[in-house]
């Protein structure tokens, strides 16, 4: 799936469009046998599985027609281009949602059906392209991107203190000394500091 929108320097190498296009094209016709059957078998009358083909191949047709179209327009502006941005999914969904207009033959449904889909690939494409978040870099190497994310998401421990305050398992060095000369202000008593606490300077 392609990149956001925003424009990155990276020289743009040329991509197949046929093979793509050929695969869409067979998994969307498979997806239109499918609606096919289903369509048969809601039929009133039992028309066999020859009915599948013959009643309803323009379901297929247009399924089809939709992923192919899809597939080799996406390629074929993103190679006229030379970017891989989210402009290509946007005419390529804009063709293949035509292809629900034509079979309907009317103008304006060809117009909104390809401006909705260009517009749902469009944002699909934007927002990642993944039901998942965006996908990993397969050029970064798994320990460094997680090292990564934990030096950016790690707090220093004043910052979290100054904000949270101490406990709950949060302590700064020293608070053990910290705490017994509270104890003796407020309370005329004195404790003694744990061993530990002199040793490592926390609790």
């Amino acid at each position: 799936m392609s990149n956001p929108m925003h424009v990155e320097d990276q020289q743009y190498h040329p991509q197949d469009a046929i093979t793509p296009s050929v695969k869409a094209a067979t998994i969307t016709g498979a997806a239109g046998i499918f609606a096919a059957a289903c369509q048969a078998t809601l039929h009133k009358h039992n028309i066999g599985l020859l009915g599948t083909f013959t009643k309803y191949g323009g379901t297929i047709a247009v399924f089809t027609a939709m992923g192919g179209t899809y597939e080799f327009f996406r390629k074929a502006s993103a190679n006229l281009r030379e970017k891989d941005d989210t402009y290509n999914e946007a005419i390529g969904g804009f063709i293949a949602g035509s292809m629900l207009g034509l079979r309907v033959r009317s103008l304006p449904a060809t117009i909104g059906y390809g401006a909705g889909l260009a517009i749902t690939m469009s944002a699909f494409s934007y927002t990642g392209g993944s039901f998942f978040g965006y996908r990993k870099d397969p050029t970064i190497d798994e320990y460094d991107r997680k090292q990564g994310l934990r030096h950016n998401r790690r707090r220093p421990i004043d910052e979290t203190i100054s904000e949270l305050g101490e406990g709950r398992g949060i302590y700064a060095p020293g608070y053990a000394e910290r705490r017994v000369e509270r104890i003796k202000e407020r309370y005329g008593m004195h404790v003694e500091v744990p061993a530990k606490s002199m040793a490592s300077g926390e609790t």
